[in-house]
């Protein structure tokens, strides 16, 4: 049976690996310049599953404004650009054979606006995922305390200090968050 120690570590380290997974999602949202890791979140709809776009193309960068894929079936092309299209990051690309050429547009008003929605969406669903790593964090206690593990006195304490996790990660990733909208203004 898990005790409370190995419990709270697996609930801090979950939790951690959501901010850590919202920092790398915040490295996609370059802010007016081409980088390959832009099109990270990108899944494309590939031989019946979803998969992620470095794993049916290769992603370039020849120039400050424009990122490239080259994408490696030919059957695939309609299903990556559709999906470079629409994955909310405001990109137009353009197919050229088996190449497809996506224009970095420049940061105006309106998608410095539409790059800190995107930021703010990647953030609330960070803090969704603590508040589910939260949930089974409390679920564990009480089946904890309903097997005999720890007592009624116990589970209260442990509640509190999961709690206490819960509100530093999402202080966290508000700061997180803060950091980018402000890098994004600033560019």
């Amino acid at each position: 049976m898990t005790s409370w120690s190995d419990l709270k570590k697996d609930i801090a380290h979950r939790m951690e690996n959501t901010v850590e997974v919202l920092k790398k999602e915040f490295t996609g949202l370059r802010t007016g310049r081409a980088h390959a890791s832009l099109l990270d979140p990108v899944t494309v709809d590939a031989y019946g599953q979803h998969m992620p776009l470095n794993q049916c193309a290769t992603v370039g960068v020849p120039e400050p404004r424009l990122i490239t894929v080259q994408v490696w079936d030919k059957g695939q092309v309609k299903a990556v650009e559709k999906a470079i299209r629409e994955c909310g990051l405001g990109l137009n690309p353009q197919t050229e054979g088996q190449v497809i050429r996506v224009p970095i547009p420049p940061l105006n008003e309106e998608r410095r606006k539409e790059l800190q929605k995107v930021a703010g969406k990647y953030a609330e669903q960070a803090r969704v995922a603590v508040r589910n790593v939260r949930r089974d964090g409390m679920d564990s206690l009480k089946k904890l305390e309903k097997d005999g593990h720890i007592s009624e006195d116990e589970i209260k304490k442990h509640e509190k200090e999961v709690q206490v996790l819960t509100d530093e990660t999402v202080k966290r990733i508000d700061e997180t968050l803060g950091n980018k909208e402000k890098e994004i203004l600033q560019v």
